[in-house]
């Protein structure tokens, strides 16, 4: 039948072009990805570019939280409460701090922001030093555990017993918080670690 026909015959040229078009559509995409004989290398002293971080120090300051725990009184040690700032964009450890001599007095202050000075408690007659220092400024101490501060970041650290009060110490002196002396420098390095949890304890022992 004549019309038969026609309808096959349209029917078979329907699938030889949807047929036609997913093999061009293949064979497309093999062409598009298909590797060939035409190797190419690479010139000698091809290279790239990259960059180190600067590095900046570290600064070290006074907090009043948490509070310490063991508190100072004349012939004993106290804790004392600071916070390391790491402005450097990677990671950096501590490990040792040196300390001004011991004849260096913290000056008392009558309320934790350090603000009004304790007249009858002052850095000439408070007795009040970094335990462990020794006459000679500079003295470096390792701490017990190592501290790394994060990238960019802050830890506050309770220094247990870092602290001494000498038994000259004057009445005046109680119930007063102190500024440490400033630290004379520290030993620290820079690089990939694991930042110290905080707040954190830690201490030198000699």
């Amino acid at each position: 039948m004549p019309g038969a026909h026609r309808t096959a015959r349209s029917r078979w040229s329907m699938r030889t072009k949807v047929m036609s078009a997913t093999m061009g559509t293949v064979m497309a995409g093999a062409t598009a990805y298909a590797a060939t004989n035409w190797f190419v290398g690479l010139n000698s002293g091809s290279t790239a570019e990259g960059q180190s971080a600067s590095i900046s120090n570290l600064t070290i300051s006074a907090i009043a939280s948490p509070t310490a725990t063991n508190l100072l009184y004349p012939g004993a040690n106290g804790d004392v409460v600071l916070k390391v700032s790491n402005p450097n964009a990677f990671p950096v450890t501590l490990t040792a701090v040196q300390l001004p001599a011991n004849t260096t007095y913290a000056a008392g202050y009558t309320d934790s922001a350090l603000a009004t000075a304790n007249t009858g408690c002052t850095a000439t007659n408070s007795g009040v030093a970094w335990n462990f220092a020794t006459a000679t400024s500079g003295s470096s101490h390792a701490l017990t555990a190592p501290l790394t501060v994060a990238a960019s970041g802050t830890l506050t650290v309770t220094l247990t017993n870092a602290a001494s009060m000498a038994l000259s110490a004057p009445a005046a002196c109680a119930g007063t918080f102190f500024s440490m002396p400033s630290l004379t420098g520290v030993t620290a390095t820079g690089g990939a670690a694991t930042a110290t949890a905080g707040p954190a304890t830690d201490s030198w022992v000699s």
